[in-house]
């Protein structure tokens, strides 16, 4: 009985391999890799040490067999050169230097005439010793989606194999795209026992020939282990990624001027009267530039408040736009329910239903914990308003919790707790990620007050994240601070379940991150490389949730600067805010060629010339921001400065570091931080508004061991770092 359908490309695969001679053999730790020539494919067989094996399609031949293959050895690689009627095919099969077993293979096409493909199938395939393929069985733990990287994670079960994480460098084929202008999104994934990389097919527009491109750049990490429980995929996934991520050509991160953008952004968004509307004399923000028509919305106003606070305080500088944002605060807390609510009550008429939660007294469930999270941020910085609000709230949220037994809703009534939408999709369930938003705001109400029935509250709602690993995952930014939160949960009570439940929620963020450069179309203009998703199936980047996984990633840095954590998140994690120091700044219009911003907008207007970030960045062939320019984004740069730049006011200069840092302490003529990442990659320190005639007097060292040493200076006042480690600075 066949267990898995299977296509005819598939269906003779092993019997097409086992009348194929084999052509050479590589050996890479206790596995040997074979490669065979089928005809019409090249095929890699991976035999594991145990036994059992797994096909990969180095190359397909579309309607052609493979003749003339030449096969040139050197150490720890292999070229293999082969010709169809169609083409000429390069093959480069390496070993990189690496602990855990990894392979890559990297296939170049040139064709002999302009080319349309139609078709092509997917590159890995399950074998068995005498059964047939489709009766293998296997668990697909997580793939690509979307334009995400291109990933797949899998377990061969049946028969009991291992486990193979593979990652196609989907840059490589930027080239590709651009000539004959299809996408790589949904390329990597499958159904068993289909699976891999899925090469886009250009039906319409023919890849033209004499032209040589990357078809294929595959890292393959084989193992022999099988993950059981939750926590393992999650481990293991995270550990496989920051291995291959060490691996991968990665392009150099953009630098840019937060500073002055900061200011350029602090001055448009006081004085531009798109970003505001007035009601009863007070100013409240839009959520978009020129949307006059949706209410006025306590998220908003919270989310470039709190970062302008932390700005603020890091500049010493006031400035009216603080107080214009505080004083409209108390208008959303109701009375009647003793609760903040969404919508600012005297526009709730003005509410048009065109949306689920555009309704009086609606609740996306998410949505009231995240105003409740910035209120308890600001409130343990000294905020009086910003605690008073939140506490006579944060028993509406308990009651909430308790309503709906800690297994939230996507919509429900605030008066009645009626449930209005309960799941994201048919057989999905509501928002998962919630109970962690939720633990984060009883944990911050039990800083604020110290009563231990929150830390109850807590540990009963992250009781329903048991049983998810990649599904924990609704929004990005709430999920990247419940993890933040789960660090401190385990800290304060020592049970580890809560380390790993972080581990799960952070694998599920890196999952929806986009590691690869989509350069081509107007992909050109962005660097989307280490981007994140803020939804499971959201079609675009979002600049509000980025820079909200940007905070919260280094605030679960800072809550685990003591603890020992799991060491593949010391790489992932001051990775991506490295890249996201420069990729940030381009949602800004003014740094965009006009070219890629779209001339519909859904909500409100688009004024390119205004520092107000766009909301969505779509694939290389759509334009961006046709959702509209959102103002609750503007908090980017508020947020980003003081997380990256240091004052040394002695000096009167500034320090700049693209990695995540902890314990920044200053003496008389001395100052020194801790580097957050990992010894495995790099750093870099700058120093900024000093004269050139001050930096002979300034030495920059680092801690190697018991030891410092001087840091390698690039450049003038520009110093690379080792990503961990003690840094000392010290002048004269």
């Amino acid at each position: 009985m066949m267990i898995h359908p299977v296509t005819p490309w598939t269906a003779t695969v092993q019997s097409d391999i086992a009348s194929s001679k084999p052509i050479f053999e590589l050996m890479l730790h206790a596995y040997t890799l074979t490669l065979f020539n089928t005809g019409d494919s090249l095929w890699l067989v991976v035999s594991w040490p145990k036994g059992g094996r797994i096909a990969f399609r180095l190359a397909f031949g579309m309607n052609s067999d493979f003749e003339k293959i030449t096969v040139s050895k050197a150490i720890d690689e292999v070229l293999v050169t082969a010709a169809t009627r169609l083409g000429y095919y390069r093959i480069i099969i390496s070993l990189p230097e690496s602990e855990e077993a990894v392979f890559r293979y990297t296939t170049s096409f040139q064709g002999k005439f302009p080319l349309l493909i139609p078709f092509w199938p997917r590159d890995i395939v399950p074998l068995t010793e005498n059964g047939r393929i489709e009766n293998t069985a296997g668990t697909i733990h997580t793939h690509q989606v979307g334009a995400r990287s291109g990933e797949l994670y899998f377990s061969m079960t049946k028969p009991a194999v291992g486990s193979v994480y593979y990652f196609q460098n989907l840059t490589a084929m930027s080239p590709y795209c651009q000539a004959t202008e299809v996408s790589l999104r949904e390329t990597v994934g499958g159904s068993w026992p289909e699976l891999g990389f899925q090469f886009p097919v250009n039906a319409e527009k023919p890849l033209p020939s004499e032209t040589e491109y990357i078809i294929s750049d595959a890292f393959v990490l084989l193992t022999q282990e099988t993950p059981e429980k939750e926590t393992e995929v999650a481990t293991q996934y995270l550990s496989y990624l920051s291995t291959i991520y060490t691996l991968l050509p990665r392009p150099e991160p953009l630098t840019h001027d937060w500073i002055a953008t900061s200011k350029r952004v602090l001055d448009d968004l006081y004085t531009n009267k798109g970003c505001w509307t007035q009601t009863n004399g007070v100013p409240y923000l839009n959520a978009y530039v020129g949307d006059y028509k949706t209410p006025s919305e306590i998220m908003v106003q919270l989310a470039v408040l709190l970062p302008l606070q932390e700005y603020l305080t890091w500049s010493g500088d006031t400035h009216p736009l603080l107080d214009d944002l505080e004083c409209g605060l108390g208008v959303f807390y109701d009375d009647r329910i003793k609760s903040i609510v969404r919508w600012h009550p005297a526009l709730e008429d003005d509410l048009d239903k065109s949306e689920e939660q555009k309704r009086e007294m609606v609740m996306d469930s998410w949505y009231l914990h995240h105003p409740l999270l910035n209120l308890s941020r600001l409130a343990l910085r000294g905020d009086n308003t910003a605690k008073r609000l939140f506490l006579d709230s944060v028993d509406y949220a308990i009651k909430v919790a308790k309503h709906f037994d800690y297994d939230w809703p996507v919509f429900y009534k605030m008066t009645t707790l009626e449930v209005l939408k309960a799941e994201t999709a048919p057989g999905k369930g509501g928002e998962k990620d919630v109970p962690g938003s939720y633990a984060h705001i009883m944990l911050m109400a039990w800083k604020l007050t110290g009563e231990k029935r929150f830390i109850r509250e807590a540990k009963k709602a992250l009781e329903s994240l048991d049983g998810l690993v990649f599904d924990i995952f609704y929004q990005a930014n709430n999920t990247a601070f419940a993890a933040a939160a789960l660090v401190e949960m385990y800290k304060e009570t020592g049970e580890p379940k809560y380390l790993g439940l972080s581990y799960r929620c952070l694998a599920g963020v890196f999952k929806n991150c986009q590691i690869w450069d989509c350069d081509y179309g107007y992909g050109k203009s962005f660097p989307y490389f280490f981007a994140v998703f803020p939804l499971n199936d959201a079609p675009y980047t979002a600049a509000y949730e980025e820079l909200e996984v940007f905070a919260a990633l280094h605030h679960y840095l800072e809550a685990s600067s003591r603890i020992e954590i799991l060491p593949a998140l010391r790489i992932l994690i001051p990775e991506f805010i490295k890249y996201a120091i420069g990729r940030l700044a381009c949602y800004f219009p003014p740094l965009l060629t006009v070219d890629m911003i779209s001339e519909k907008v859904k909500t409100g207007e688009i004024q390119r010339d205004l520092w107000i970030p766009l909301e969505d960045i779509h694939d290389g062939w759509e334009k961006s921001g046709t959702v509209g320019q959102e103002v609750y984004g503007a908090g980017l740069a508020f947020a980003l400065v003081p997380r990256q730049y240091f004052k040394i006011p002695e000096l009167d200069a500034i320090v700049f570091v693209d990695y995540p840092i902890t314990n920044f302490r200053r003496g008389k003529n001395s100052a020194t931080f801790l580097l957050a990442g990992s010894e495995v990659l790099k750093a870099e320190l700058r120093l900024l508004g000093l004269p050139g005639n001050r930096l002979p007097s300034i030495q920059i060292a680092q801690k190697v061991k018991s030891t410092y040493h001087p840091a390698k200076e690039k450049a003038p006042g520009q110093f690379e770092l080792s990503g961990t480690g003690m840094v000392r600075i010290t002048w004269k």
